[in-house]
């Protein structure tokens, strides 16, 4: 089934009094949502217990896990510390999502900042071998890679490039973030069509699992020339993209991904809405 839910914990959840991320599932359970990204966005620092805690909290209410790794991750480096340490940041998510229950571990593929885009694209590819190799001599090979796509310019992560890691072994999934894909062709979705090039490319390029099930994660965002700036909330006005006109789409097509709302402070409460727009598509 399509599954709706935050990334992190809204303002509002803390406004409310709570304090703890295991208290977050029956709270986002009340308001029809049945998924959660916990972000290791600066570093893998959760106990066993605390994994194993969040775990039977999320199974109880019924919510799929997912975790983003480390945001410094860039695959696209030849430095050989920095390469190996890519792959402990990735291990370690894994584990401790494996224990809490989730498979799916969302991930930034790279910048290729001085280095042209196509030779950084090659040490990309060459990494995400070395840690399919890994997970799987590491009882990992339930989990899922989830390379996302890439607000800015000058980083790796298009749609096109994402397609090609996930053509590379069965357990790498795509995780299309549609603002940021917004973002980086600077004001690209406009209108349903916008989403529809994006989804029959999908459609043509992925094996049919992989396109039903797909990872999303979506916010409206603000943009300069060079790409993402930030990432806005569903009542700022100005911005884009729309969710409306994917979640026609998202329902026409009968596909059943995971949407992640990324929404700046107010995740849960956008992922509400994308719930009911979905429904009254």
């Amino acid at each position: 089934m399509i599954r709706f839910g935050p990334s992190g914990n809204s303002e509002s959840f803390y406004n409310e009094g709570y304090k703890h991320t295991y208290q977050i599932f029956e709270w986002i359970n009340k308001k029809g949502l049945n998924a959660y990204e916990y972000s290791f966005g600066r570093g893998v620092r959760m106990k066993s217990e605390t994994a194993e805690k969040i775990g039977r909290e999320a199974e109880k209410y019924g919510i799929a896990l997912s975790v983003h790794a480390p945001y410094y991750i860039n695959l696209a480096t030849n430095d050989n510390e920095k390469k190996e340490n890519n792959i402990g940041y990735l291990l370690e998510s894994a584990k401790a999502l494996k224990i809490m229950g989730g498979k799916r571990v969302v991930f930034h593929p790279g910048s290729f900042a001085k280095m042209n885009r196509e030779t950084a694209f090659s040490n990309i590819k060459r990494e995400i071998k070395k840690i399919v190799k890994v997970f799987k001599k590491n009882d990992l090979k339930d989990m899922l890679l989830c390379p996302e796509t890439m607000g800015k310019k000058r980083q790796n992560g298009s749609l096109k490039e994402i397609m090609q890691l996930c053509s590379m072994d069965d357990m790498i999934y795509p995780t299309i973030d549609f603002g940021h894909l917004h973002a980086r062709g600077i004001g690209a979705i406009k209108t349903e069509n916008d989403y529809i090039e994006i989804l029959d490319m999908m459609e043509k390029s992925l094996p049919k699992e992989k396109y039903k099930n797909f990872h999303i994660h979506f916010s409206k965002i603000e943009y300069t020339d060079a790409g993402e700036k930030r990432h806005r909330t569903f009542s700022d006005e100005g911005f884009g993209p729309d969710f409306f006109p994917l979640a026609k789409q998202l329902k026409l097509r009968e596909l059943t991904p995971t949407c992640i709302c990324e929404s700046r402070g107010t995740m849960a409460e956008d992922a509400e809405r994308m719930k009911q727009e979905y429904e009254r598509a």
